[in-house]
C-alpha cells in the first residue's frame, strides 16, 4: 500500500514532545516497511528550513529539555526512503524559498495535488 501523509497543522505538540507527532509517526511508519511519502502545506512547510533553533525557548523560565529539529527529522524521513512533497504556494505565502529548505523537497502547486493524490492508494490528512 502506498500512502500519501499530508500534515497541514504545524508544531503539533513540540513543546511537549521534542518532535512533530504526526512526523515521527510516518517514521516509524517507513520503519515498519509502509511506503509512506509525506506531503507539507500551509504552516508545515517551515518544517522545511534548515537550521531551525529552538533551543532558547523558554516556558516559565524552564528552558525546553530537547528543542525540536524539525528539520532534521524531515530530513531523516528522506533518507528513509520516503519523498517529501511541499504546496509552492504556501511557502511563497509564508517567504519560505526553496534556498533555505533542506535538500530533496519537491514542490506541488495546489492545481497538481489532485494528481498527486491520484498516485497513492490512501491518502491521509492529519
Amino acid at each position: 500500500m502506498k500512502v500519501l501523509s499530508i500534515v497541514e497543522s504545524a508544531y503539533r505538540a513540540t513543546v511537549e514532545e521534542q518532535d512533530d507527532t504526526i512526523v515521527w509517526l510516518n517514521a516509524m511508519f517507513a520503519d515498519a516497511g509502509l511506503d509512506v511519502d509525506l506531503l507539507l502545506r500551509s504552516q508545515a512547510v517551515n518544517y522545511l528550513v534548515r537550521g531551525q533553533d529552538a533551543s532558547s525557548l523558554a516556558i516559565g523560565g524552564e528552558p525546553l529539555g530537547n528543542p525540536p529539529r524539525l528539520d532534521e527529522d524531515v530530513a531523516a524521513l528522506i533518507a528513509r526512503g520516503s519523498s517529501v512533497y511541499f504546496v509552492s504556494e504556501d511557502a511563497a505565502e509564508l517567504g519560505v524559498s526553496t534556498d533555505r529548505m533542506i535538500d530533496a523537497v519537491r514542490p506541488v502547486t495546489r492545481s497538481e495535488l489532485p494528481r498527486l493524490f491520484a498516485e497513492y492508494d490512501q491518502v491521509w490528512h492529519w
